[in-house]
C-alpha cells in the first residue's frame, strides 16, 4: 500500500490536545500538527484545553472528548509549571476517568510535549506524568526518534532535539519573550518531525501502511542540524 498519492491514502485521525498559558506551548502544538499534516491521509486536529471549561476543579467539554474518542493518535501537551502539568491540564486528565473505566482510548497511539522557561525546569517529570497517564488509558506510547543535538562544541540551540529528550518532546522559551518567539528553530523543527513520526506510525498501526524506519548516525544527525541552520540563514 502506497501513501505517495494523497487521494488514495487511507485516513488516520491525529489530535493534538494541549493547554497553553502564554501561547508558547500553543506554538509548539501548531508545529507538531503541521508535521503530522504533511503525512498523506492524516486528518489532524488541534484541541485546546481552556481554563474557562474548568468549573469547581472539574473540566468538561463534550466536543473535545468526542473528538478524542474517534482519534487514532492523541498527543498531549502542557507547560511545565512547578515540576508538573498545569492545573488546567490535570483537570482534563482527571476528566478522562470515563474513557478510562470504559477503556475507550485503549490501543490508541499517544505522545507528549512540554515547554518551560528554564533549560531543565524538571520537564522530564511532566513527560513521565503524561506517559503514566497514557499507560493507564491503555495507550501505545511513541517517543521522539531523533538523535540528540547541541551536545558538542559545534552544536547550537537550533539543533534538532537540542535538549536530548526521547520520552516526549521538550522545548524551552525565555520567560520575557512573546509567543511568536517560542522555543528555538531546532525545537520547532523537532516538533514537526515528531508530529510526522506519530502520523506515519498511526498509518502503520491503524491501516497497515508500510513504514520504513528512518535511521541516522550521530554524525548524520549533526550534519542534518547544520544543513537546517544553513537553510535558515539563506
Amino acid at each position: 500500500m502506497s501513501v505517495k498519492n494523497v487521494e488514495h491514502a487511507p485516513t488516520v485521525t491525529v489530535t493534538v490536545v494541549y493547554h497553553s498559558v502564554h501561547g508558547h506551548t500553543r506554538v509548539l502544538a501548531e508545529h507538531l500538527a503541521a508535521g503530522a499534516r504533511g503525512v498523506p491521509g492524516a486528518e489532524v486536529h488541534l484541541a485546546e484545553i481552556r481554563a474557562e471549561d474548568v468549573n469547581a476543579g472539574r473540566w468538561h467539554d463534550e466536543q473535545t472528548m468526542a473528538l478524542l474518542g474517534r482519534s487514532d493518535a492523541i498527543v498531549f501537551g502542557s507547560p511545565t509549571l512547578m515540576g508538573s502539568v498545569s492545573a488546567v491540564f490535570k483537570a482534563f486528565m482527571e476528566a478522562a476517568f470515563t474513557p478510562f473505566i470504559e477503556q475507550g482510548w485503549k490501543d490508541k497511539l499517544a505522545g507528549a510535549f512540554t515547554m518551560s522557561a528554564s533549560q531543565s525546569g524538571d520537564k522530564l517529570t511532566v513527560l513521565e506524568q503524561l506517559a503514566v497517564f497514557g499507560a493507564q488509558m491503555g495507550m501505545q506510547w511513541i517517543g521522539v526518534g531523533d538523535m540528540p543535538g547541541n551536545n558538542w562544541s559545534g552544536g547550537s540551540r537550533d539543533d534538532v532535539n537540542r535538549l536530548g529528550s526521547w520520552l516526549g518532546l521538550m522545548s524551552q522559551s525565555h520567560a520575557d519573550l512573546d509567543a511568536d518567539q517560542a522555543g528555538s528553530r531546532g525545537d520547532l523543527i523537532t516538533a514537526e518531525r515528531y508530529g510526522e513520526r506519530i502520523a506515519r506510525l498511526a498509518q502503520r498501526w491503524v491501516n497497515a501502511v508500510p513504514y520504513e524506519t528512518p535511521r541516522m548516525t550521530e554524525h548524520e544527525a549533526r550534519a542534518l542540524s547544520a544543513s537546517l541552520r544553513e537553510a535558515a540563514v539563506v
